[in-house]
């Protein structure tokens, strides 16, 4: 989505309550394969960050990644604006929630080492505002996680009708790596990206090829910020 997207034209699907009670069966049945390259791709990004134990997690739905990366040692608290996904999270536990929206952060300025949005990005009217948020409340940098527009899982997403792919914009490497520079344009210090969920043989590697479905950015964010 662009900017000239408004509130008042844009709808959440995750507010949807059959949506939330049935998300994680996704990761638990037909994608177990994709949640562990995912984990793996995303824990390497992660890895490139000194110094980094809080984390922010933006668009957290069910709480699935944080309470990965929770059991993988780090401080985690989930944000969703989604009442039913944040109500699922809750059940299941294992993080502080919050209720808020990825364009106005209810947190001071670095107050976390990092900020994730882990297929989120795609779902936000007003991406640009997003990534700012998530770098002004952020100290260290920002991982993204994003479906590969050129794949052809995007286009199967798009084919579905479901209301939760129709909203979604996808990117390509390239274009994220653009949206990122033109959100913070004084803020980056580096942007470095791997594409996961490659064909045949090699889809548990990640690549710097843009052939995976899967996009995980590292934003590196400069010690002086704005």
């Amino acid at each position: 989505m662009t900017g000239k997207v408004t509130a008042a034209l844009w709808f959440n699907p995750f507010d949807a309550p059959e949506l939330a009670s049935g998300y994680e069966a996704w990761y638990e049945t037909e994608g177990r394969a994709a949640d562990l390259a995912e984990r793996r791709l995303l824990r390497w990004l992660l890895s490139g960050l000194s110094q980094t134990h809080i984390l922010l997690e933006i668009g957290a739905g069910t709480g699935h990644f944080a309470r990965w990366l929770a059991s993988e040692g780090y401080r985690v608290v989930g944000v969703d604006r989604s009442a039913p996904m944040l109500a699922e999270a809750q059940r299941r536990g294992g993080m502080p929630l919050v209720r808020a929206d990825a364009s106005a952060l209810p947190f001071g300025d670095d107050t976390f080492d990092a900020s994730l949005l882990i297929t989120t990005l795609e779902f936000v009217p007003f991406p640009e505002r997003a990534l700012q948020e998530a770098a002004r409340v952020a100290r260290r940098g920002i991982i993204l996680g994003v479906l590969n527009r050129w794949h052809p899982l995007a286009w199967q997403r798009k084919r579905s009708g479901l209301p939760v792919w129709q909203i979604a914009h996808f990117y390509s490497p390239h274009e994220l790596a653009r949206l990122v520079r033109q959100a913070l344009p004084r803020s980056v210090a580096d942007i470095t990206w791997r594409t996961t969920l490659l064909p045949g043989p090699w889809s548990l590697s990640s690549s710097r090829l843009p052939v995976g479905a899967f996009i995980g950015v590292r934003v590196a964010l400069s010690k002086r910020k704005g």
